[in-house]
């Protein structure tokens, strides 16, 4: 029997003012599955984080998360805007990591990973804490755990907001191109940790980046966006050297060019044009 997607999108319409950002937008995501989305900014790869993370809201089509609706409830066998504790609810079922880090300034390390469990799923103090010190070995932070933000590197609280994310154990973890604010010698060590949740943990993950490298050695499947659709998605092998859409060439093509440290195959010309 075929899995059940842990999320999915079905005709979903997001728009800001008259800026259409996904149209009929239909998307799926299966257990264990590490999905890489890329393509050029503004095409539409963030917002989906940003849905499923209920940081915007959607005017049309649904989505979910274990079958579960995320946007919508059912009340009295209608279907019905989501209440805020609806949303709460179904956020416990999603970690994000982020651009920019978003750690708490004023708390260290370990505070920053206990917080949520502790005050969110009521796990107490205790587990929490030791929940986080595996965590924080997992992605070689231990000796920083008493620190704040501030002490450390941007490669460092990346890793840490991995850790926090993590510390949820949510459904599916979602990165928001988690290496673009980093100077270019801490990109190695995030990627690391990512690698090894992948290779090491059966998450499921949706990855937003720009590291072609990373997405070929990690990627179940790439979605390559452009204009609010996914217009092609396949292997890392069947995206990198034989994609079939001129655009998918042009982007891969301008990303490699620009970026002197991606390590992803070359493009080869579309043999049948």
């Amino acid at each position: 029997m075929k899995q059940k997607p842990i999320a999915r999108f079905e005709k979903v319409l997001k728009k800001f003012g008259d800026n259409v950002v996904l149209n009929e937008f239909d998307f799926e995501v299966y257990p264990g599955e590490k999905v890489v989305l890329m393509g050029p900014s503004g095409s539409g790869k963030t917002t989906v984080l940003r849905i499923l993370m209920t940081l915007e809201d959607i005017q049309d089509g649904v989505v979910y998360i274990e079958e579960e609706l995320l946007w919508h409830e059912q009340k009295h066998g209608k279907r019905v805007a989501a209440s805020n504790a609806h949303l709460r609810k179904m956020r416990k079922k999603v970690g994000m990591v982020f651009q920019l880090f978003n750690l708490f300034p004023n708390m260290s390390v370990l505070r920053n990973i206990t917080e949520a469990p502790i005050h969110v799923l009521k796990i107490p103090r205790k587990e929490a804490i030791k929940r986080a010190e595996d965590l924080l070995e997992m992605v070689g932070m231990t000796a920083q755990k008493n620190m704040h933000p501030a002490q450390l590197s941007g490669g460092q609280q990346q890793r840490v907001a991995i850790a926090r994310a993590l510390a949820m154990r949510p459904k599916i973890i979602l990165f928001d191109e988690p290496t673009s604010a980093l100077d270019p010698e801490m990109v190695g060590s995030v990627l690391d940790v990512m690698r090894k949740l992948a290779d090491e943990h059966d998450l499921t993950m949706l990855v937003v980046t720009h590291e072609m490298g990373f997405a070929q050695d990690v990627a179940d499947r790439v979605c390559m966006f452009d204009h609010g659709r996914i217009i092609e998605a396949g292997t890392p092998q069947e995206i990198f050297t034989t994609p079939k859409e001129e655009r998918t060439r042009q982007f891969l093509n301008s990303v490699i060019n620009r970026e002197d440290t991606v390590t992803a195959p070359t493009v080869q010309p579309d043999r049948d044009k």
